[in-house]
């Protein structure tokens, strides 16, 4: 057994990140700055976006976005299968979420059952890219042009993730927005913090208002040697910047995301080839010819019929042998307070439940050794009895 804890996920920051983060506190200029700017450019040039947006978190992000394309009382259709900030950004922005189940295989939301859950008060779909999976948005962008619908691309999972060629987030058009997260475990880090990234440029400025108390310009603009301190406020707004003292590690983190991600596919890599044939584990599939999957995490199912025992059990097992899992996710309508919003209840959506009760995430991050990766397989090994 392991003598030292391995956690399921660990953030890498270079030395030359904190040196950069360090540049900005000696100068003293700790909010959004020149730093800041220079990140959002950078970002949206990488994937290939006119607009990105910083905010201090993927949540923030998701409640300008959603805030940007619906009214109150309008619905909005997402998957169960995400974490509570997807469902909350439509609840405080006055809309009603509306759940619908995944598709089994990808884990993402079923296409084939959104038309069905449309209604003409349905203004904006987000489909969330689970893991890192992107999501079918060819067949999405028939959807939303069929009933006129916008798009938010819930891509906290999928930095560096591609669609066909291009990558997620590369901006689609008019009510078209893509979010991001920097949190610790994501691909890329600040601490916490988040990207808008899009095309619609009627939509990033009244986001790019409404993340700064609604204000026409921010300190950025204010307080240079040049600026003006004159403002408008044109409607209430949020307090949702960026920091320069993250954006300091946003960049840094950005020029080695590729390299991360490799080395995020090379661990996969292996889960896939040495627990291929274990017994009561469910791998995830395939990616889809001409996607690239991020592999924000690696999420297998633990069939529990066949081992006879539960996910949780098999996370206590793994938690006795020193090795960290987590938990990725309880369908959201399982939870009092979503059920009680979207008036679903166990049983409604099976997919969802089923995936639910058997899903966990195995440790994935760039700084783990082949020892590591090894150390994982081997306690799966013992826990499962090897070979069915």
């Amino acid at each position: 057994m392991r003598k030292e804890f391995l956690p399921f996920a660990k953030p890498m920051v270079s030395e030359e990140a904190i040196a950069d983060v360090a540049d900005s506190i000696r100068k003293g200029w700790l909010a959004m700055g020149p730093k800041t700017v220079d990140f959002e450019q950078k970002f949206a040039d990488y994937v290939g976006c006119k607009f990105g947006i910083s905010v201090n978190s993927a949540t923030a992000g998701l409640h300008l976005a959603v805030m940007a394309l619906i009214e109150p009382g309008d619905e909005v259709i997402t998957t169960p299968m995400t974490f509570a900030s997807t469902v909350n950004a439509i609840v405080f922005a006055g809309g009603k979420p509306v759940l619908v189940d995944i598709d089994p295989h990808t884990f993402n939301i079923d296409i084939n059952k959104i038309e069905e859950a449309i209604t003409p008060k349905t203004k904006a779909i987000i489909p969330v890219h689970f893991a890192g999976r992107p999501c079918d948005m060819d067949a999405l962008e028939a959807l939303a042009q069929k009933y006129n619908l916008g798009i938010i691309e819930d891509s906290a999972h999928a930095l560096g993730a591609e669609y066909k060629g291009k990558k997620i987030g590369f901006g689609r058009g008019a009510r078209h927005i893509a979010v991001f997260s920097f949190h610790p475990t994501k691909n890329i880090t600040t601490g916490e913090g988040g990207m808008i990234c899009t095309n619609d440029e009627e939509a990033a400025e009244l986001m790019s208002m409404q993340r700064q108390n609604g204000m026409s310009k921010g300190a950025w603009n204010r307080y240079q040697a040049n600026g003006k301190a004159h403002y408008d406020i044109f409607r209430p707004g949020l307090k949702y910047q960026m920091m320069d003292i993250q954006a300091a590690i946003g960049r840094d983190q950005l020029t080695h995301l590729e390299e991360f991600n490799n080395r995020r596919r090379e661990i996969v890599a292996r889960y896939q080839r040495e627990l291929k044939d274990i017994r009561g584990l469910i791998l995830p599939p395939k990616i889809e010819e001409g996607n690239v999957h991020s592999w924000h995490i690696y999420t297998p199912l633990i069939d529990i019929d066949e081992l006879g025992f539960s996910r949780d059990d098999f996370m206590a097992k793994m938690s006795a042998k020193n090795i960290g899992t987590a938990y990725h996710y309880q369908a959201l309508h399982l939870f009092t307070c979503f059920g009680e919003l979207t008036g679903l209840k166990a049983g409604d959506l099976p997919n969802s439940e089923y995936v639910s009760e058997r899903i966990v995430s195995l440790p994935l991050f760039p700084a783990m050794t082949d020892e590591d990766v090894t150390d994982v397989i081997e306690a799966i090994k013992e826990i499962c009895g090897m070979k069915g």
